[in-house]
This record gives structure tokens, C-alpha cells and sequence, in this order.
């Protein structure tokens, strides 16, 4: 039996993990036409099928995602070793993009953004800020920001910030004149202040405790788009908003407003700068990795992929 090569087994590993042709040949820079031969040709030397495809889909069987386990970190490391070879002495240029939310911008403008700019002049950064979740390789970016929940299983992470944790907050004035709020589902009798996510669906309230989880689509007469517009809105007595703490932090503080549920809202991962594992890093990227955990020192463990 003929032994496959690299690039079968990085073309099969690819469309597997993305689970489909397009979005694979995208990132391997080679046609669809030419993908699909070169996993027949896989599965034909072989002997087992690593694929099913439909018109719509494709997904990787039993033996396929056996395979994909065991591939997934040989070439992750197979990368790695080869980026420290070819970047050795180079210094980064050309145009770095990253597609963030609000905060995550925020957060890199802050702490990052500055010492990369200093340190590698030869490299324009081009920074999208928007609240949809984009798929980063099918829209050409080099890497994304997002909160941990929310980063695909396949890409690589790093740690942007600590953790985040969203609460159930309301004003003194609305919670005195309203019945006690004790468990989740006491919130089906309040007026709740709901959030209106980017791809144009509500958010559904998620709250945990001692591995019991609960998601509750809230009811409420107000529907808003943004976490500092909640918690205005929250502190103007018109019921109880579920935002990230730092957003109502001062308000709190203030006595403005006061938090229920406290017990059901633990804190989770928080923003993760990610990006592609299944194709050769950037010099620009990889160094602008370097100076976010030189600027988050207690934050440097990379994971998934």
C-alpha cells in the first residue's frame, strides 16, 4: 500500500476539521476540483473510508475522526517546528488582520497594539471591530477575538484576559416594588431586560450552579443591543439586565444598582485571541502573540486545535 504523503494528509485533516471542501481549499490554496481528488486518492490507498459527502455536507466518519485525533497534533507541531525554521532572523511585515468585538479591541488597543506598532513598523495592522462571529478563515483574517465560549473547537487560542463573569443586576427601586428573585426561573414573573445579539436572535439567559445549568429565554418589554445601554436602562428602574460585571462595576459601587442570583453566575473564560492551526503562522501574527502574553504574563497558555 502505497504510504500517503504530507499533503494528503493535510488536505484530509483540513476538510475534516472544517467540515467542508471550500472552506478547506480556501485555506490550503488549492481548487475544490483538486482537494476532492486528492482525498479519493487517500481513502482508495487506504482502503477505508475517511469521508461522507453529500451535496450540502461533509463530515468524517468513524475511521476519519480517529485519524483526525491522532493528526491533529502531529501537524500542529509539525508547524511549529517549521515556522521557528523559516522565521528564524525575519522580521514581520505586511498587513496583519484581526477581527475582534468591542472589548476584545479595546482590550488589544490597550495593553498591545501599541507595543506592536513600536516594535515592527514594517507591519500594518488592520483591526475590524464588529459584534458578529465571522468565520476568519473563510473572510481572510489572520486571527479572531472572542470570549473562549464561542471560539471554534478547531482553532488554536490564547488568552487575551482573565475571566469574565455576566450577573443578573436591577435597582433598589425596581426590586423593592417586585417579588424576591431566589432561583432562575423566578425571573419569568419580572420584566427583564433583553439583548438583541448581532446575527438578529435574542439571548438566552445561561446560569449554572454546582453543575445544574439553565437557559431561560427571559421575558421583558425592552429589548436592547448594547451592555452599557442595559445597564443605564437596568439603573432607570425598568427591570433586571444580565451583562458582563465590569459594564455595571461603578454603578454598583454607586449603590445605583445591586446584583440577584449571585449564586448562579460563576465565572467563565474570558477573551481568547485565536487563529488557524491547520496552516502556517504568520511571522507578523506569531509576533504579535509574543508581545500579548509579554503584556499578559499570567496568561500565556495556548490551547485547543
Amino acid at each position: 500500500m502505497p504510504r500517503p504523503t504530507l499533503n494528503d494528509l493535510a488536505a484530509f485533516s483540513a476538510v475534516a476539521s472544517q467540515r467542508s471542501f471550500r472552506r478547506a481549499a480556501d485555506t490550503l490554496g488549492v481548487s475544490r476540483s483538486a482537494l476532492s481528488h486528492a482525498l479519493i486518492g487517500l481513502e482508495q490507498n487506504l482502503g477505508v473510508r475517511l469521508l461522507n459527502r453529500t451535496t450540502r455536507s461533509v463530515s468524517p466518519t468513524e475511521a476519519g475522526n480517529r485519524l483526525l485525533e491522532r493528526l491533529g497534533p502531529v501537524l500542529q507541531d509539525l508547524d511549529a517546528a517549521l515556522d521557528g525554521l523559516t522565521e528564524t532572523g525575519a522580521t514581520p511585515s505586511g498587513t496583519l488582520r484581526i477581527n475582534a468585538n468591542k472589548s476584545g479591541a479595546r482590550l488589544l488597543l490597550g495593553h498591545v497594539v501599541p507595543r506592536f506598532l513600536e516594535r515592527y513598523p514594517g507591519v500594518e495592522l488592520d483591526l475590524v471591530s464588529e459584534g458578529r462571529l465571522v468565520d476568519i478563515v473563510e473572510e481572510g483574517y489572520d486571527a479572531g477575538v472572542r470570549l473562549a465560549e464561542a471560539v471554534p473547537r478547531d482553532m488554536i487560542a490564547v488568552p487575551l484576559a482573565g475571566e469574565v463573569r455576566f450577573i443578573a443586576i436591577a435597582s433598589p427601586a425596581y426590586l423593592g416594588g417586585h417579588p424576591p428573585v431566589t432561583t432562575p426561573d423566578d425571573l419569568r414573573q419580572h420584566s427583564c431586560i433583553r439583548q438583541r445579539l448581532p446575527s438578529g436572535k435574542r439571548y438566552r439567559w445561561e446560569f449554572s450552579r454546582r453543575g445544574e445549568d439553565i437557559t431561560i429565554d427571559v421575558p421583558g418589554p425592552l429589548t436592547l443591543d448594547d451592555n452599557d445601554l442595559m445597564v443605564q436602562a437596568a439603573a432607570a428602574g425598568l427591570g433586571i439586565a444580565y451583562v458582563p460585571e465590569a459594564f455595571a462595576r461603578k454603578r454598583l459601587r454607586a449603590g445605583q444598582l445591586v446584583t440577584v442570583l449571585d449564586d448562579w453566575c460563576p465565572p467563565e473564560p474570558g477573551l481568547m485571541l485565536y487563529y488557524s492551526g491547520r496552516r502556517h503562522v504568520p511571522a507578523a501574527l506569531r509576533a504579535f502573540i509574543d508581545i500579548l502574553k509579554e503584556a499578559n504574563p499570567g496568561l500565556v497558555d495556548e490551547g485547543r486545535g
